[in-house]
């Protein structure tokens, strides 16, 4: 526990950034680009976060089938006794690709705002009726949520009355319920909405820009200071993490395999299929590109969150990589959120292995199911760790394979959470320097208007005499001109 204690604390630091840095990020960087540029750049954005998605599942799958993780014979009697214990698993009702889908559109169109910075929807099954409870609907829910079996805690707090229920002939019932965790996607698609219209109206959101500007530079000066803690942080999560698990070389011995399929599609992914992405667009050296962004894949690694790293990222995207920050802040948050390139191959991965374990043969329809619900399902994660093993439920449910074997999973998770993360926030910054480079001319052309208008370019609020008695005349994300005067400054 002392340990681990200075990384808790990193952690917290780091989220307690992550909600005004993404609110001021977005706002002011959509409100900096016109409605039709901001428009182009989230489509090539979309567009490149669904094909490196689907990119990920496919190579996935394919190493799954080569190498052959899951043997049906190896089967320890430590994770026989981990499936007595979970048996009920099996019977609960599990969300399905639809319920996920469909929670992912409630998420992005909240009926609160304020509720979606502390809370996000989600979609629970629940029996009808139980026995000796009364009360409504949503009593009932909150009582019997666990029964979607979301995690390997709710599962074990759950498994009497799963019994129950695999007892009796239960009829499920589907409930909208709230969760605590922000609902990014809902800030990010609000701010994105409300920066663009800010860009439109002209000198009267020249304030609010501003202001949203500020505060994002402040967030920055923050995030120069926490840098500094950054080998104490990472080393004492990294540290306490190990130091909870029983036995970590048990552990790793019987799920080597399944560790070295993901440790090799993430390793392939990183250094070959990226690399290659870089390269074929941009035309430069790639390697360069991914040594700039060592601090931020190491905060990744240890916290097993986009998010977590996310103000690490644009401190070194913006100053070491100098990536425009008017792309940066547009794409890094909302890769946070449906961009999670690690979670996809690890759904295929997982899915295949667990069939396999299962002496299941898979055909090829199966197989393009696999592919595809992984693609579906990583777009609908959630930024935080261990999130893919609810989704992985979903996954097995496609293909109908046995959901209890999901929970040998549970033990190395923390593990695997931590490198398929760093594959997710690559995936971010190497999509933020495809689409600057793709919508370079578009960003010209916004710079030269930026440029010759004649109230950005007379307004004495953004007119400011330095120490040598030079007008300098600023325009946001553009150009700063200093112009020699021998009287002072004034209106005209």
């Amino acid at each position: 526990m002392l340990i681990a204690y200075p990384g808790e604390l990193f952690m917290r630091v780091l989220k307690l950034m992550i909600l005004p840095l993404v609110i001021a990020s977005l706002i002011s960087g959509s409100s900096s680009l016109n409605a039709k540029l901001n428009g182009k750049i989230a489509l090539r954005t979309f567009v490149y976060f669904l094909t490196t998605s689907l990119l990920n599942a496919i190579l996935g799958t394919t190493l799954a089938l080569i190498i052959h993780p899951g043997n049906p014979t190896a089967e320890s009697a430590a994770h026989t006794e981990l499936l007595r214990d979970t048996a009920p698993l099996n019977k609960a009702k599990t969300v399905s690709l639809m319920d996920s889908v469909l929670d992912l559109g409630r998420n992005i169109f909240p009926d609160n705002i304020f509720q979606a910075a502390l809370q996000q929807a989600h979609t629970v099954y629940v029996p009808k009726e139980l026995p000796g409870m009364v009360g409504n609907d949503t009593e009932l829910s909150h009582t019997s949520a666990p029964v979607m079996a979301s995690s390997s805690a709710s599962a074990s707090s759950s498994v009497n009355l799963m019994e129950w229920s695999a007892e009796q002939n239960v009829e499920w019932i589907r409930i909208v319920e709230y969760r605590s965790g922000t609902n990014s996607l809902g800030i990010v698609f609000f701010c994105l909405v409300f920066g663009t219209l800010l860009g439109t109206i002209g000198r009267k959101g020249y304030v609010v820009v501003q202001f949203f500007s500020a505060i994002f530079d402040v967030i920055m000066k923050m995030v120069t200071g926490v840098m500094w803690l950054t080998p104490i942080g990472i080393s004492s999560v990294i540290a306490g993490k190990i130091l909870s698990v029983d036995d970590v070389g048990f552990v790793m011995t019987q799920l080597a395999w399944f560790i070295f399929t993901i440790a090799l599609g993430v390793f392939l992914y990183q250094w070959i299929i990226l690399q290659a992405i870089y390269f074929v667009f941009l035309r430069k050296n790639p390697f360069r590109f991914y040594l700039g962004l060592v601090q931020p894949i190491l905060t990744g690694f240890a916290t097993a969150s986009t998010a977590a790293a996310l103000p690490l990222t644009f401190r070194c995207m913006n100053e070491r990589l100098k990536i425009d920050s008017r792309i940066t802040r547009f794409v890094l948050p909302i890769g946070c959120n449906i961009n999670m390139d690690g979670t996809a191959l690890f759904i295929a991965v997982a899915s295949i292995f667990i069939a396999q374990m299962s002496n299941m043969s898979l055909n090829v329809g199966q197989v393009v199911t696999v592919v595809l619900t992984s693609t579906a399902a990583s777009m609908s994660s959630a930024s935080i760790p261990s999130a893919a093993l609810v989704l992985l439920l979903i996954a097995l449910s496609a293909i109908d394979a046995p959901i209890n074997n999901a929970t040998l999973l549970f033990a190395i998770d923390w593990f695997v959470d931590r490198i398929r993360t760093t594959n997710n926030l690559l995936g971010d910054c190497y999509a933020a320097a495809v689409v600057e480079h793709l919508s370079r001319n578009e960003l010209k052309i916004s710079d030269i208007d930026a440029y010759y208008k004649d109230d950005d370019i007379t307004s004495d609020d953004q007119c400011e005499q330095d120490v040598n008695g030079k007008r300098k005349l600023s325009f946001p994300n553009s150009v700063i001109l200093n112009v020699e005067v021998s009287t002072p400054v004034s209106n005209t």
